[in-house]
């Protein structure tokens, strides 16, 4: 059996679950999944800032980004 919890939810936050709850998802099921949602969003937020991190350090990769983009903007101009 899992853990039990208690909230106190603002209105915003009892909007929502009203919602939830009319769409026939029950209180726990909601609950749950919005505390899985969440958790998976910030992993997601700290992956990315580590990705986009990596690729600023990365100096080939820049100096391939500065050549795409002097490329792109050489064609543009022969139009």
């Amino acid at each position: 059996m899992g853990q039990a919890i208690s909230v106190r939810l603002d209105n915003e936050a009892t909007r929502a679950l009203r919602a939830l709850e009319a769409a026939g998802i029950s209180r726990s099921e909601a609950i749950r999944a919005a505390l899985i949602e969440s958790a998976r969003r910030l992993r997601r937020r700290s992956e990315l800032a580590a990705e986009v991190a990596a690729l600023d350090a990365d100096e080939s990769d820049r100096a391939e980004m500065l050549a795409v983009a002097g490329l792109m903007e050489s064609l543009r101009a022969a139009r």
